[in-house]
């Protein structure tokens, strides 16, 4: 349903939220949320432009999260580095459907609109605080070394 790249910032996303107040590189990150270092290096530029995350260089630097975790969605983060791509008109380009969509495509905007919705209403603050015993996402350990 969503794409490798926004699962990684997700997992970025909550790994950050789970320490919250602390700077973390992206080596950190990488290590942490099982995320190639490279790839996860251009996704967190992606979520800094989007201005989600923050990013401080030299000693101590890293990235830390510009909103609190209660105030940003999984929406929030997959629309900076993957949007959701609605179906508002026919993809075949059909003549005669415009925005008329089939049952096929209307079935699968719809879907995709369900997908949205529970994007738009999970905060990441719940996925920290999620009851049960594994970590958010991906179990990584709180401030790895």
């Amino acid at each position: 349903m969503i794409s490798q790249t926004a699962e990684y910032a997700l997992r970025a996303i909550v790994f950050l939220a789970d320490n919250a107040g602390e700077a973390h590189t992206t080596e950190e990150i990488a290590r942490a949320t099982k995320v190639p270092v490279g790839y996860l290096a251009k996704i967190m530029q992606g979520l800094s432009r989007s201005r989600l995350v923050n990013s401080q260089r030299g000693l101590h630097g890293g990235f830390t999260l510009v909103r609190q975790p209660s105030d940003l969605t999984i929406y929030d983060v997959v629309q900076a580095v993957d949007p959701i791509m609605r179906i508002d008109r026919c993809p075949l380009q059909l003549e005669g459907h415009g925005e008329e969509l089939c049952p096929l495509h209307r079935t699968m905007d719809k879907a995709m609109g369900h997908v949205e919705e529970l994007f738009r209403s999970t905060t990441i603050d719940r996925m920290i605080n999620a009851p049960g015993a594994n970590r958010p996402l991906c179990s990584f350990p709180r401030n790895p070394g």
